[in-house]
């Protein structure tokens, strides 16, 4: 039997028919209950309601591809998305992502401390980042990269210093919209071994291109775009920390569930609904902590 959600947006109240949970969007990997999170059926209905609503997440931050590749290398593994959107910013704000700046005038600038909400607070990995950054910019005023897929972008960014698969992805993605790759950090790594659609014992270190695959799989088998699906699930898992803790059985780091999240996907905790500021209609729930 079906499953049906709603969502509403304004005075229209829009149904969603789901699949039962029980039905596999991929072999092993129920669709689970719509309301449960964060199954297979609660990502979809994600995803399809920001459509509706006209929510979708938005995000490209820079307004070149220099300063696409400069706000994703800024960001990333052991940076806050906060504190690398605040370096972003203020190198952009400063003039220093136009033409070449040189290491010097780009390690002055990070050097300085950010504000971030009323806070001083330190970038990290001052040197290291002002190599990577000043090397990509430099490159990137000389050549023209392919911009005819999202895996052809990335292709020649793996190429410039301190750029990995995951980097590049996030670049390809933000600025193309493309859905050929995916930005696999944490926050979409729990959320697969969570829904069971990766195996836990996969790292990204090893098996970045695997995981992918099956990453791009499981958003075919469930009807929507990549992009959009890696964009909300990195935007809810990274929202909900003491949920994702919890189903996490307590480990703050890692991906392997707890024993007990790896009952049927319909058995996860409910939790219960709040407003998201997003909808257009207080009725319409998030259905996450």
């Amino acid at each position: 039997m079906m499953q049906t959600a709603a969502v509403f947006t304004g005075a229209a109240i829009i149904k969603v028919d789901l699949p039962p949970p029980d039905a596999e969007t991929l072999p092993g990997v129920p669709w689970g209950a719509v309301e449960a999170f964060p199954t297979p059926a609660y990502w979809t209905y994600q995803v399809i309601a920001r459509r509706i609503c006209g929510t979708p997440i938005r995000y490209r931050l820079g307004s070149t591809l220099a300063e696409e590749v400069a706000a994703c290398l800024l960001g990333g593994h052991g940076i806050p998305a906060a504190v690398g959107v605040a370096a972003f910013q203020k190198l952009r704000s400063c003039g220093a992502l136009q033409g070449t700046p040189t290491e010097a005038q780009i390690g002055e600038l990070l050097s300085e401390p950010l504000d971030i909400d009323g806070r001083h607070i330190r970038y990290r990995f001052v040197r290291q980042k002002t190599r990577y950054l000043s090397a990509a910019l430099a490159r990137l005023s000389v050549e023209q990269p392919p911009l005819t897929s999202g895996r052809a972008l990335r292709d020649w960014l793996i190429q410039l210093p301190g750029i990995g698969f995951k980097t590049a992805s996030w670049v390809a993605r933000n600025w193309l919209d493309a859905d050929d790759v995916a930005i696999l950090d944490i926050h979409i790594l729990r959320a697969g071994a969570l829904a069971r659609f990766f195996d836990e014992d996969l790292s990204v270190e090893r098996n970045y291109l695997e995981l992918e695959e099956r990453f791009l799989r499981f958003s075919k088998a469930i009807g929507v775009r990549a992009s959009e699906l890696d964009a909300v699930m990195w935007h809810e898992m990274m929202s909900s920390p003491r949920t994702i803790t919890q189903l996490m059985g307590g480990k703050r780091k890692g991906v392997r569930p707890s024993e007990t999240t790896m009952a049927p996907v319909s058995d996860l905790p409910l939790v219960r609904p709040r407003a998201h500021k997003g909808r257009s209609d207080p009725r319409q729930a998030r259905l996450i902590e």
